[in-house]
């Protein structure tokens, strides 16, 4: 990134130095657990492991004696109840003593995961769910203090990248003159290839880990899975760590209307072909960047054929500074059915997938309660020059993008699904039509373009610190 006051003599990457610490811990399942993540499938539990899941902490503190923020990235699906998340939350702020705006929990959002909450009495693989589940939150606990224990001096850089694993995924119904859209690629649609890769080094400069920022769902593996497997994200890390040595971290971009072109499937050749795809766009937006702790800056013209401007390296300071804010906003809510009206239609409805849909908008409902509006939280993290922002909320990639149109001189790395999930945060327009995360959320029309505005305003504050306008609310 540019620094706008002297945009025409010097280049340097959005960066924040500080002590950080990165660990990783295998979490995969064991198989007999209960898997079935989509309506069309005909199995309940996992019967193979295609890759582990793994869970990785990344810490970041000012010095050894300053209170961390940490991070957490899971191969996880998406929690199925809000009451789930707030248990491993609480595990966390109290173990380590957090603030809650300093802890968020990512998740890759794979399809082919168990679901995050206690089961319905009945379904099978439940036993072995909840004792997985158990010492998930375990390991997770463990992973933070490995990452404390082995904190070092480090440098986290960004560069922009482009990668185009993900396609547009809202498709017109051709087969009947309907305004239906049906939820796969649509060869017309535009997608936000946008990829955002943070370098985090040592003091000699070696890399530790790889932060990588994309918007794409893992849905490539679908109903004929039956393995558990982190789907694309799972080759990515491998092929990362391979060619770098470093740790490979996920962050799940706003994803809303972004998957692969070819999906859908239960062949793990094509879900590692995705990860390898995003790997080596990450690798080669490494290798665009620049060396740690350099700058390029303008010296002089040379005269040649010419006239020939010579850029050189030179040593910058990285940013220091490293500030966690928690928001909210009061987003409207649909007139849905109480929750136990959705129960006694899902008892009732005789179609596997359809009752499935009324489970899981059952759980969302009581999440919710019973009010008309909604108070959606927003975590928003300053890293030196880079701002992290996100919600629990499936936002559309319009999300990303009209924030980065707003804010071109900062680097923000947005994400879907932080610290819980509910709904999806759909355009206004979309609400006219037949299509599936319309009729998945909780959240009525507008809902999408008041957070947009709420985290504008969250990233000027950040950016430049102002008092909080009546959109935003402290937590």
């Amino acid at each position: 990134m540019s620094n706008s006051a002297t945009a025409t003599t010097s280049f340097s990457h959005a960066a924040w130095s500080g002590y950080a610490g990165i660990a990783t811990a295998d979490i995969t399942p064991p198989i007999g657990v209960y898997s079935r993540c989509w309506g069309a499938a005909e199995h309940d539990v996992a019967e193979s492991i295609h890759r582990p899941l793994t869970i990785t902490a990344l810490t970041l503190q000012a010095d050894h004696n300053s209170s961390p923020l940490v991070y957490i990235d899971a191969d996880l699906g998406w929690w199925q109840t809000l009451e789930t998340f707030q248990e491993f939350q609480a595990c966390v702020l109290k173990e380590f003593s957090l603030a809650p705006e300093d802890f968020l929990f990512g998740i890759t959002h794979t399809h082919a995961s168990p679901p995050l909450v206690k089961l319905d009495p009945g379904l099978p693989g439940q036993a072995v769910q909840q004792h997985w589940l158990e010492r998930t939150q375990r390991v997770m606990i463990e992973v933070i203090q490995a990452a404390l224990d082995h904190s070092f001096a480090a440098t986290l850089d960004w560069q922009t990248g482009q990668c185009n694993l993900a396609t547009n995924r809202d498709l017109t119904d051709p087969s009947v003159n309907t305004d239906r859209i049906l939820c796969g690629f649509n060869p017309q649609g535009h997608a936000d290839n946008t990829l955002l890769v943070g370098r985090l080094t040592d003091i000699t400069g070696k890399m530790r880990g790889v932060v990588v920022n994309y918007a794409c769902h893992p849905t490539t593996l679908a109903w004929e899975n039956r393995a558990i497997s982190p789907d694309y994200i799972g080759a990515m890390r491998e092929t990362i760590t391979q060619q770098t040595g470093a740790a490979a971290l996920f962050m799940q971009g706003a994803s809303g209307d972004l998957a692969p072109r070819y999906q859908y499937v239960a062949d793990t050749e094509t879900v590692d072909r995705h990860g390898r795809e995003l790997a080596y766009a990450a690798l080669a937006t490494l290798e665009n960047m620049e060396p740690v702790g350099a700058q390029l800056a303008y010296q002089k013209v040379v005269e040649s054929g010419a006239p020939l401007a010579v850029w050189r390296h030179a040593p910058t300071s990285p940013n220091t500074q490293l500030r966690a804010l928690q928001a909210s906003v009061e987003v409207p809510l649909k007139d849905w059915p109480s929750a136990a009206e959705l129960e006694r239609q899902r008892i009732a409805c005789p179609n596997r997938a359809i009752a499935e849909r009324l489970r899981r908008k059952r759980d969302i409902r009581i999440a919710l309660g019973d009010d008309d509006t909604f108070t959606l939280p927003i975590w928003a993290w300053k890293l030196g020059d880079a701002i992290l922002i996100g919600s629990m909320a499936e936002s559309y990639s319009a999300l990303q993008v009209e924030l980065r149109r707003r804010f071109p001189d900062q680097t923000i790395v947005c994400m879907n699904l932080v610290n819980g999930s509910i709904g999806y945060l759909t355009p206004a327009p979309l609400y006219h039509h037949d299509i599936y995360p319309v009729m998945q959320t909780p959240f009525d029309l507008g809902a999408l373009e008041l957070t947009i505005e709420a985290m504008s305003q969250l990233v000027h504050r950040l950016a430049t610190p102002t008092e909080l306008s009546p959109l935003l609310q402290n937590a």
